[in-house]
């Protein structure tokens, strides 16, 4: 049998209301202790502003790197041409090129592809 309890509307809009804060307050908790922790980076606005508008991933993060194109190339293991390519959306890359990309870059393979 289930127990019922009665409370006034403006009682539980208010425990909503802090049920709601308590969870963005452990999301940041858990978002401060990952960059704490150098799971996660923050990018400047300006990288991120260029992300959201489309440009590609790999250009950018290789931007933020402070790497050329040979540079990211001769870390990588991919040919120059392939990361011109894959920066200019002529070619998609493989997945295992990509991989190679991303851990030259210190990324996630997501990073890249979304």
């Amino acid at each position: 049998m289930n127990e019922m309890v009665t409370i006034p509307r403006e009682e539980y809009d208010r425990l909503r209301a802090a049920a709601e804060d308590l969870a963005d307050l452990q999301s940041y908790d858990r978002a401060k202790a990952r960059l704490a922790a150098g799971e996660d980076e923050l990018i400047p606005a300006d990288y991120a502003n260029r992300l959201l508008n489309g440009e590609s991933a790999l250009r950018v993060y290789r931007d933020l790197r402070g790497l050329t194109q040979a540079a990211l190339a001769e870390k990588s293991g991919v040919k120059r041409v392939t990361v011109a390519e894959i920066e200019t959306s002529r070619k998609q890359g493989s997945i295992a090129t990509l991989r190679a990309l991303a851990d030259a870059l210190g990324v996630s393979l997501d990073d890249l592809t979304e």
